[in-house]
């Protein structure tokens, strides 16, 4: 066989050798944000990950596009999200050994169609100045009148306040959840306004003592220059469920219906779960890990223990409905 005899069928070979197929991510959260995580999977797989980010109708999206959707994974934040995609059945179930023994019960779909990959608790934000060690206690004990006029929050219709009333009434039923919300609405030192941020530079302002908010924020307002001294007027309190512990969230991922890379997609999905993906994907976004032995980032430790409250998120998010009613109900942006 000549050298060009040669030449031409190891190209021949090399053209119809498949190619390594990419991984298509639709995401809610800002690309920047988990980039670096799909960079450490590149490196050691050699499969790219394109991120698109769908900030809003990202369910639609998927519906409208079907079985030509190129998407193969969606990442999102907060379990109402979750659950709409679940609902919407523009997701799979996904059967994998990896995911189920890194990931514990309560943070992952019972019918394995979403698994969470970090949590953060909602928690109290309070005045260094004006609130002493050991006043915060409960979730419960926020509705007391001792905080009459002392309580700062977003909306009461954000999913963020919607999830933790529906574990709260997943902890004591719809009415007395009611009367917690009711209670917490007649603590408010103001109407219902901006974002978890905006509550802290309330309390910096001396517009209020207490606010909830998300753990992560914390790292975020130290991080941003202009907020780093509102985030310093306060410290972060864990209340717990009387029976119970912290009431966390979750970011997750799910695989589309679609996947046209669905090998490639599995393999994202279980290096998320790995110790490098988690500890690097906990430290960008001021996270904990949902994996046990994955090291929490230097600022999320000083922090302290979180006792996370063991009731299924799944369950959490059927009292959805329930909790939107009741904060309608209450008037409680009003």
């Amino acid at each position: 066989m000549s050298l060009r005899t040669c030449l031409l069928a190891t190209s021949t070979l090399a053209l119809a050798a498949p190619a390594i197929a990419d991984v298509n991510i639709y995401t809610t959260r800002q690309p920047e944000l988990i980039q670096p995580v799909m960079d450490a999977f590149t490196a050691e797989t050699g499969i790219a990950v394109n991120l698109a980010f769908v900030s809003e109708g990202i369910v639609e999206r998927l519906k409208a596009e079907g079985a030509r959707s190129p998407a193969d994974l969606v990442m999102t934040v907060d379990i109402a999200n979750l659950k709409q995609i679940v609902d919407a059945d523009v997701v799979q179930a996904v059967e994998s050994d990896v995911l189920t023994n890194a990931i514990p019960p309560a943070l992952r779909d019972t019918d394995n169609q979403w698994f969470g990959l970090t949590t953060r608790a909602r928690v109290v934000y309070a005045s260094l100045d004006r609130v002493a060690d050991g006043e915060i206690t409960t979730y419960e004990d926020l509705a007391s009148d001792k905080w009459e006029g002392r309580i700062c929050t977003r909306s009461g219709l954000h999913n963020y306040n919607l999830a933790l009333a529906s574990a709260v009434i997943a902890h004591h039923g719809e009415e007395d959840a009611k009367d917690w919300v009711a209670g917490i609405k007649n603590n408010l030192a103001r109407k219902p306004e901006g974002n978890d941020r905006a509550q802290v530079k309330a309390i910096w302002a001396g517009e209020c003592d207490i606010a909830l908010g998300n753990t992560y924020y914390m790292g975020k307002m130290l991080a941003d220059e202009e907020q780093t001294e509102w985030a310093e007027s306060v410290r972060l309190v864990f209340p717990t469920f009387e029976d119970g512990g912290s009431h966390v969230n979750v970011s997750g991922v799910a695989m589309t219906q679609a996947a046209p890379n669905k090998e490639e997609a599995l393999q994202l999905m279980e290096f998320l779960v790995s110790p490098e993906a988690q500890s690097i994907y906990a430290e960008l976004n001021f996270e904990y890990p949902v994996l046990a032995d994955a090291p929490l980032s230097e600022l999320v430790e000083s922090w302290g223990p979180v006792t996370a409250d063991e009731t299924d998120l799944t369950e959490i998010a059927g009292h959805r409905a329930a909790a939107l009613r009741i904060m309608e109900e209450v008037d409680y942006d009003g």
